[in-house]
């Protein structure tokens, strides 16, 4: 096996385990990344990175406040402004400096303050004051966790993880977020009167609206590329700028009295109480009663880290360099001891902001394509991304500016922000996992009347009863997540969604064909930057066959690769050698030829014609 590459499938004897061979992951992700350091550096001399920092800045900063706004109310305010910030900015910091992959944003998330309350309930059954320690000891176990399946190479099997869990992930995720803008609009109702509780209704809906037509507006025709570029960038100060200023209007609009973001004095925690908390003062058996908590926090770690490292480097994006998860794994370890023992909310990865991140310093550029029709030319816009700005600057950047956001004068300024707009935040990220999800796709394409969907779409090779099988594995994961963190059980979640990863493949590949599996679902994992990091493209298993039986070939990946060349399979009959010998091109083909012959016939009634292009493209 070659000495620099970093991989275990061809290894033979007592080498092919990785927990025999420690620090292998982490000592390659070192090699390969410590070479391009210093262009990490001279790479960022570009007004891309002055955009992204900027966008970057308030779309990790809205979202922490808005999330330790949740924790703040739900845990006796413990958590507040200051440990916000102070946790983001060290994460910001470190993983800048010392990171692999400095492209992924690492900050708080909404699911460490659901962990967080949650840990809180349970706590407060027995004695509250020992919340602060539990914590603290808390962190230290799921410090060590990180350090051991970083060593032990054990962020390989992520490599495994397809967009049936990630799917569901983020459709998790996009929901809780949306559940927790309601919860703050409602608490105002219930901490106030009806008029400001309207009031804060009116802006956090217009706050969201805002947001999302800016983006909307970058991502379309409208005005010219410049222009739109400069909504999309600065969608999120624009929005709150302008909201947070109509609060502030003199006469009616003043006089309601909604809530604001509570602060406290500048670079001290919330509470009466030093940075370092006096965890070695915790009963030895509550220090034990913290070892499975920390495990689960790994594990939630483990999983929302690395995705949100893969996001960041999906194959849409034209990366050059590389990344390294044992190594970061091993960082987000260290953040967290840290985080843990000064007693802030614990950071990590950050599904919707670290693509948006990528995106943000990806180059794109704006071509026409057009089409020509019996009724003239169709002129349609075709965005391609032709590099990515490969650096630590934005990311380093940005941690500075949390750390100027701890001073006085501008804690004065966030007091003046209404919790309204937060409510708002939740909704623009949580909308935003929703709608750009693979699940709410599909969804809509079930939904759809067949003659308007785009005949390319490969769904219409399936049988709607296979695709809403696939769904309902996907949705019922999804809702026994959902259902289980609103309980004081939420503290399990992690476990949930890690399991879909074995359910996807130990389960479901006895209800779907190879076909229809390469079809739904895909390894997420699926740029070679990031494959060289996890040890490479796992092979898949052996899967049902079209007739229903066991495939004899082993691996998806070869049976993927004979249905994308249209390569004959063997068949138990004429028929089956048929249809797998047709091509899906060929098939398409034949239905857009049907296709129009129906239309003029019939003039778009769907007989005759329609039922022959239906069996040939779903059959």
């Amino acid at each position: 096996m070659d000495d620099d590459s970093y991989n275990f499938d061809d290894a033979r004897g007592w080498r092919r385990y990785r927990v025999l061979s420690p620090g292998k992951g982490i000592y390659h992700d070192i090699k390969r990344r410590l070479p391009y350091y210093w262009s990490d550096i001279t790479d960022a001399f570009t007004y891309r990175v002055v955009a992204a920092t900027v966008r970057m800045y308030f779309v990790n900063l809205l979202p922490a406040l808005a999330y330790t706004l949740d924790m703040y109310r739900r845990t006796g305010e413990f958590y507040g402004i200051n440990e916000a910030l102070f946790s983001s900015a060290l994460a910001a910091i470190v993983f800048s400096l010392l990171g692999a992959q400095p492209l992924t944003i690492v900050g708080i998330t909404g699911l460490i303050s659901l962990f967080n309350f949650t840990i809180y309930d349970i706590i407060d059954i027995y004695d509250v004051s020992l919340y602060p320690r539990f914590m603290v000891w808390t962190s230290i176990w799921a410090a060590i966790f990180h350090w051991l399946a970083a060593i032990w190479n054990l962020c390989d099997y992520m490599r495994y993880v397809t967009d049936f869990s990630s799917e569901s992930f983020g459709l998790y995720v996009g929901i809780i977020y949306l559940i927790k803008g309601v919860e703050e609009l409602v608490s105002e109702f219930t901490q106030r009167d009806a008029v400001d509780g309207f009031m804060s209704c009116l802006i956090a809906i217009l706050y969201f609206g805002t947001i999302y037509a800016l983006e909307r507006i970058g991502q379309g025709v409208l005005f010219k590329p410049w222009f739109r570029g400069i909504l999309a960038d600065y969608a999120y100060p624009l929005g709150t700028i302008f909201w947070v200023g109509f609060a502030q209007i003199p006469g009616p609009l003043k006089r309601v009295s909604i809530s604001v973001l509570p602060t406290t004095r500048a670079f001290y925690p919330t509470q009466p109480r030093p940075w370092l908390i006096d965890f070695w003062t915790l009963e030895v058996k509550w220090v034990f009663v913290a070892l499975p908590f920390g495990f689960l926090l790994m594990l939630l770690f483990y999983y929302d880290h690395n995705v949100s490292s893969i996001t960041a480097q999906a194959k849409q994006y034209p990366l050059k360099k590389p990344g390294g998860f044992h190594w970061d794994f091993f960082l987000l370890g260290c953040t967290t001891f840290v985080a843990g023992i000064i007693g802030l909310p614990l950071p990590n990865g950050l599904v919707p902001q670290a693509p948006v991140h990528t995106d943000s310093v990806t180059i794109y550029e704006t071509t026409v394509k057009t089409t020509a029709t019996e009724n003239g030319d169709i002129v349609e816009p075709q965005v391609t991304a032709v590099a990515v700005v490969e650096q630590r600057v934005t990311h380093f950047f940005m941690g500075l500016a949390l750390i100027g956001t701890m001073t006085g004068p501008l804690l004065v300024v966030l007091h003046t922000m209404p919790r309204a707009v937060f409510a708002g935040v939740f909704f623009v990220v949580g909308w935003g996992s929703i709608e750009s999800n693979g699940i709410t796709r599909k969804l809509l394409f079930l939904l759809s009347e067949r003659r308007f969907v785009n005949l390319s779409n490969p769904l219409l090779q399936l049988r709607t009863s296979k695709i809403g099988l696939y769904l309902f594995w996907q949705l019922l994961g999804v809702i026994v997540c959902v259902a289980i963190s609103q309980t004081i059980a939420a503290i399990g979640f992690p476990v949930l969604i890690c399991a879909l990863i074995p359910l996807r493949w130990k389960i479901l590949p006895s209800m779907f064909s190879v076909k229809e599996l390469s079809i739904l679902d895909a390894l997420t994992a699926d740029n070679a930057v990031v494959l060289a990091s996890l040890g490479g493209k796992p092979e898949m298993p052996a899967l049902k066959d079209e007739d229903g039986g066991n495939s004899g070939r082993g691996s998806e990946k070869t049976r993927d690769d004979d249905i994308e060349h249209g390569q004959p399979q063997e068949a138990t009959s004429s028929l089956q050698s048929f249809r797998v010998a047709l091509s899906d091109e060929l098939r398409i083909r034949i239905a857009s030829v049907l296709w129009v012959g129906m239309t003029s016939d019939t003039a778009g009634r769907g007989v005759g014609g329609f039922d022959a292009m239906q069996y040939l493209v779903w059959h």
